[in-house]
C-alpha cells in the first residue's frame, strides 16, 4: 500500500446500512494507495467480526489523517463526534446513524480543506435518518457545497460506458423548467468539461440533452431549447468548449454510449440517472464537480433491506475510489 501524501478519505454514510459492511470487504480486497475511514469504530469493528475479517484486518483509531499506519491490514478509523450504541440494528432507521453519517462526512469536507486527504470517497446515507438526526439535506451534493461555499457544482455519474451531468440535482419536476437559466446551463456545460479533462479526456465532447420531448422541435413542445440551453451551447463554443446540442432526451444518451460524445448534460433528476443506473449500479460512480477537491461515491443507496447479512457488493465503492485515485494524479 503507497504512502507518499496525504490518504483518501472513506466516509462511512449511515451505520446502519451497508456502508460498514463495503468498507470493510474494500480494505480486505487491499487498496493500492493509503485511505483512512471517517465513521464509528465500533460498528465497523462489529462488521469485521461479523464477516470473518477481524483476523485479516484490524481497527486503528486516529485523531488526525496524518497519523495512520499505511499498512495492509490496518483500518485507520476517524470519529470526532459520539461514538454509536454498540447495538445498533442494521438495516433500520436511527436517527444517530442518520446524524452519524452528516458528522463523518463534515469531518472529511474540513480535512479535505486543509489539504489533509487526496480525496474523498462516500458510502451511501440514508436522507431519512439524517434527517431525523436534525441534518435537514436532500443528500451529499448539497451537504458538499455548502460546507465548502462552493457556488457552481454539479452531479456527475458515471460508468465504464457512459458519463452524465445534472443540469438541476434534487428538485420537484415541476420546478426544474424555471431552474434551466442561461447561467445554470452555461456553469453545467463548463463543469461538464472540467470533468472530462480531469477524469484524463484531452478533448472533451460535450453533448447537451434538451428538456422537453423532440428537444422541443424549434419551440412547438417548448421555448427552453431555443430560448436558454441552445444559446448557453453557442457561449460555450465561443469560449472553446466542444459542446453540441440540444438533442433530443430519448436518442443522445445510446449515442454517448456509442462513442459520439464524452459526456452528457442531462437537465433534470432522473432524465440523466435512469439511462446510467439502467446499466447497473455495479460499477457507477457518483462524482460532485466543481468542488476544491476530488468527491466521489457509490451509485447506490444504504440497501437497509440487506445490510447486516453480509451480501453486499463493493464493487461500486471500489470503482469511486479508484476513480477518485485516477482524478488526483501526480498527488501520491
Amino acid at each position: 500500500m503507497a504512502r507518499a501524501g496525504p490518504p483518501i478519505g472513506i466516509t462511512m454514510g449511515d451505520a446502519a446500512g451497508i456502508g460498514p459492511e463495503i468498507i470493510a470487504k474494500l480494505f480486505a480486497q487491499g487498496l493500492p494507495y493509503h485511505g483512512v475511514v471517517y465513521g464509528d469504530a465500533g460498528v465497523l469493528q462489529s462488521t469485521l467480526r461479523r464477516l470473518g475479517l477481524d483476523a485479516m484486518l484490524r481497527i486503528q483509531e486516529l485523531d488526525s489523517p496524518a497519523g495512520g499506519t499505511a499498512a495492509p491490514g490496518v483500518v485507520p478509523v476517524i470519529n470526532r463526534w459520539l461514538p454509536l450504541p454498540a447495538d445498533l440494528p442494521p438495516g433500520r432507521l436511527n436517527a444517530q446513524a442518520g446524524r452519524g453519517a452528516y458528522e463523518y462526512l463534515c469531518q472529511a469536507i474540513d480535512d479535505a480543506g486543509r489539504g489533509l486527504l487526496r480525496a474523498i470517497v462516500t458510502a451511501p446515507l440514508n436522507k431519512e435518518a439524517m434527517q431525523a438526526g436534525g441534518a435537514d439535506y436532500p443528500g451529499h451534493t448539497e451537504i458538499l457545497a455548502e460546507r465548502t461555499g462552493t457556488e457552481h457544482y454539479a452531479m456527475m455519474l458515471a460508468n465504464p460506458e457512459l458519463r452524465v451531468i445534472l443540469a438541476t440535482i434534487h428538485t420537484a419536476l415541476a420546478n426544474v423548467s424555471a431552474l434551466i437559466t442561461p447561467d445554470t446551463e452555461l456553469n453545467t456545460i463548463r463543469l461538464a468539461h472540467k470533468a472530462c479533462l480531469q477524469a484524463g479526456v484531452a478533448a472533451p465532447r460535450v453533448a447537451v440533452a434538451g428538456l422537453n420531448p423532440h428537444a422541443g422541435e424549434n419551440g412547438r413542445f417548448g421555448l427552453e431549447e431555443v430560448q436558454v440551453i441552445g444559446p448557453a451551447i453557442e457561449q460555450a463554443r465561443r469560449e472553446g468548449i466542444d459542446a453540441s446540442g440540444p438533442w433530443p432526451g430519448d436518442t443522445v444518451f445510446m449515442r454517448a454510449r456509442r462513442g459520439e460524445f464524452d459526456i452528457v448534460v442531462a437537465q433534470y433528476h432522473d432524465q440523466g440517472l435512469i439511462p446510467v443506473k439502467y446499466l447497473g449500479v455495479d460499477h457507477g460512480v457518483n462524482v460532485t464537480v466543481g468542488l476544491p477537491f476530488v468527491r466521489t461515491s457509490v451509485d447506490h443507496g444504504t440497501a437497509f433491506d440487506i445490510a447486516g447479512q453480509g451480501i453486499a457488493d463493493p464493487s461500486s465503492l471500489r470503482a469511486a475510489y479508484d476513480l477518485a485515485l485516477a482524478m488526483t494524479p501526480g498527488r501520491d
